[in-house]
């Protein structure tokens, strides 16, 4: 399972940092970015999907 992070989209509410550290960072500006090039490491598909649905953006995707 990958996540990605639509810099477009993203507007900075860092939900997902908050929910899910291990799966995102913020950078300079503010804005998410994915660790780990996107990659979740196994046990915390949870905590991915959990991210997803409470990005107020929609800016969060998962692939599988």
């Amino acid at each position: 399972m990958r996540v990605h992070v639509d810099a477009e989209k993203c507007q900075g509410h860092n939900r997902c940092y908050s929910l899910a550290p291990e799966l995102f960072d913020v950078d300079d500006l503010g804005n998410a970015v994915e660790l780990n090039d996107g990659n979740v490491p196994e046990g915390l598909e949870h905590k991915a999907r959990l991210a997803v649905a409470n990005c107020p953006e929609y800016a969060i995707t998962i692939s599988e």
